[in-house]
């Protein structure tokens, strides 16, 4: 018996000294069982308390692999986006940066496995459902579930799966065929073990793979809980045992600079915002300011139509044009509530009175209703100096009916009865009003001819007098940000030729003159709240024109621009970041490991529902408390596999 035992017992030993020796991390015994060298305090956290490595013994299910492998493969190569495995696990085939956030910096697609989410509704609460459709929690009840965690010991099952499919040690015959390299697998957990583990993933790497594995902490305002930059390099230091040893700290984070803001307890949403994205090498501690020398962006997205803005007035004005613009198009128009206590004929009949009876030039009376204007403009801005950049002292008799009647009009008939005045006075030469030589309206036509007494007959019947209207609006809106983009210096008429065309139809000129709108907005955005340079403002501009020369128009779209952090630091000097990490690494290409920690206003996982009273309320440049935040570790270790 013993002669029998010491052959293997000597051939097992034999196996576990050239592991150890040899500095490789696994090997293949007997076909069917996996050897892997370890940490042996992480591996066995609260059964083994020594700190040094250990050998760890675990079956290998090849059929399992196997099975799992195909499933991957057929995901990989036929183009599909998801599959169900074994009834309960979902894969899909996803971007990894967008779906794994600030967690992998991959710029690949990955697998991501997951728990299939419960059915959204019980059939039998279907009658109590429709019975209480219009109440809040069935609202909530019929709302889907977000993605679901799957076990600790199912992740790891599947992740050793994968790692076996690719590792080329395992012995031929009945086992895996020569490997082709899979994606990296993510796989989301219910961080029910000591550690909260919320992610574990593996990403194949010649000759072996790096295993990933993701921690999270509740929101916590006690910054005395958080991890030293010390005892985060001796993490690191843990997993990676290079000669020579080289680590690299590169630090980045994140402000908000315009946004919601808090007055007096209360709230004030806004969809706008600008956030400044650091980055720098060096880190010194935990939560630092970054420094000077950082490179820093300007992540920046606004919306149109918020009050504070001085832009404000002006989207009023483009909200009444798309208004016309849909009634065109449908053949209903919602009016506006009409801004004059006059009606809007009134307005008109006693405007075109003080032209006929006065003797003052054209150009001093718009200069005198402009100036009237202004008052309204101020007060409803509070002297804000871009709106008196805004404002025109030259605007035309058309764009001047315009400014009335845009007010006024409550309908059809008053649109009608209004353009009826103004060409009934051009037609007897009572007027011989001044407009703009580049003016495209069907009324400047009009007004050119009654100069030479051959006016062409206009009917205005069925949609016409709305039509003539929305080419009035289109004319002086468009030179109202000429105005403004030119004069500032930002661009040149050429580069404004897309947005100006006046021989595509109405409804594009419209969808075109919106974008011109959204780009001011942003500009107003960055000079008036964040006072930055003329050469910033200019770089901006042409990014926006040439983004919106191709795309559709998209508020929701974040425009990007680099900027010194000189410039914005009185920004964010005094603010707590909404985010900031630190990532630690070693090795080159492939052999690169990380390791990162990271503090955020919001959590990074999506899968797990955290517990916490603590909420931030931060001003923009104004007093707030302390910041609360969510922590976040990612580490990474190097597998390499026996050749």
């Amino acid at each position: 018996m013993c002669s029998k035992i010491i052959p293997d017992a000597l051939r097992f030993l034999k196996i576990l000294r050239t592991l150890q020796d040899e500095g490789r991390d696994s090997c293949i015994y007997e076909d069917d069982v996996q050897i892997l060298k370890v940490d042996g305090k992480r591996s066995l956290c609260d059964i083994f308390n020594g700190d040094r490595p250990v050998f760890i013994c675990e079956k290998i299910i090849i059929p399992d692999a196997l099975r799992f492998l195909k499933i991957l493969r057929t995901l990989q190569d036929e183009g599909r986006d998801s599959c169900i495995y074994e009834d309960d696990v979902q894969i899909l085939k996803v971007d990894g940066k967008r779906s794994l956030c600030d967690i992998f910096n991959g710029d690949r697609p990955v697998f991501i496995c997951e728990k299939i989410a419960p059915d959204v509704l019980d059939p039998d609460d279907d009658e109590e459902i429709e019975s209480h459709s219009g109440d809040e929690t069935s609202q909530e009840a019929k709302m889907e579930p977000g993605p679901q965690p799957l076990s600790i010991s199912k992740a790891r099952q599947l992740l050793s799966w994968y790692t076996i499919s690719q590792n080329a040690a395992v012995p031929p015959g009945e086992s895996l065929p020569c490997p082709i390299p899979l994606l990296p697998l993510w796989v989301r957990c219910d961080m029910t073990d000591p550690a909260a583990t919320a992610w574990l993933a593996a990403e194949v790497v010649c000759p072996g793979v790096k295993l990933y594995s993701v921690t999270c902490k509740g929101s916590t305002v006690d910054k005395s809980t958080f991890i030293t930059l010390d005892e985060l390099k001796q993490e690191h230091k843990k997993r990676h045992h290079q000669s020579p040893f080289q680590m690299v700290s590169r630090g980045w984070s994140q402000y908000s600079l315009f946004g919601s803001t808090v007055v007096e307890n209360t709230t004030i949403q806004s969809q706008s915002s600008v956030t400044a994205d650091f980055r720098w090498n060096h880190v010194q501690s935990i939560l630092e300011s970054p420094p000077l020398s950082s490179t820093a962006t300007l992540n920046i997205k606004v919306s149109s139509g918020d009050p504070r803005s001085p832009m404000f007035q002006m989207f009023r004005e483009l909200e009444f044009l798309q208004i016309l613009a849909e009634g065109l198009r449908t053949g209903e128009t919602e009016w506006m509530e009409p801004l004059e206590t006059s009606s809007a004929v009134d307005l008109i009949r006693e405007y075109l009175d003080e032209l006929q009876n006065t003797v003052k030039n054209l150009q001093n009376q718009s200069a005198k209703e402009t100036q009237t204007g202004k008052v309204k403009m101020d007060s409803a801005v509070e002297a804000s100096i871009f709106s008196n950049l805004m404002e025109r002292g030259d605007l035309d008799f058309i764009e001047q009916l315009w400014v009335r009647m845009r007010k006024s009009v409550t309908s059809y008939q008053d649109v009608r009865d209004c353009l009826k005045l103004v060409i009934q006075a051009l037609q007897y030469g009572d007027i011989k009003p001044w407009i703009h030589r580049d003016s495209s309206s069907s009324l400047s036509k009009l007004i050119l001819q009654s100069y030479h007494h051959q006016m062409d007959h206009v009917s205005l019947s069925g949609f016409t007098p709305v039509h003539m209207l929305l080419e009035m609006g289109l004319d002086k809106m468009r030179k109202d940000y000429i105005n403004y983009l030119i004069g500032q210096e930002l661009t040149t008429l050429n580069h404004l030729s897309y947005f100006l065309n006046t021989e595509v139809d109405l409804q594009e000129q419209v969808i075109r003159l919106r974008k011109l709108h959204h780009l001011l907005e942003i500009m107003v955005t960055c000079s008036s709240f964040l006072g930055l340079p003329y050469d910033r403002l200019f770089l901006l501009t042409q990014s926006c024109l040439q983004y919106y020369k191709t795309c559709p128009y998209d508020e929701d779209h974040e425009f990007n621009l680099p900027i010194k952090p000189a410039l914005i630091s009185h920004f964010y000097q005094k603010e707590p970041a909404m985010s900031w990490g630190v990532m630690l690494s070693s090795g080159h290409g492939p052999k690169e490991v990380r390791t990162s920690w990271y503090l955020s206003d919001k959590p990074l996982v999506d899968h797990v529902i955290f517990d916490t009273d603590f909420q931030n309320e931060v001003t923009v440049n104004g007093d707030s408390e302390a910041a609360a935040y969510f922590t976040t570790m990612t580490c990474c270790s190097l597998v390499n596999f026996s050749v």
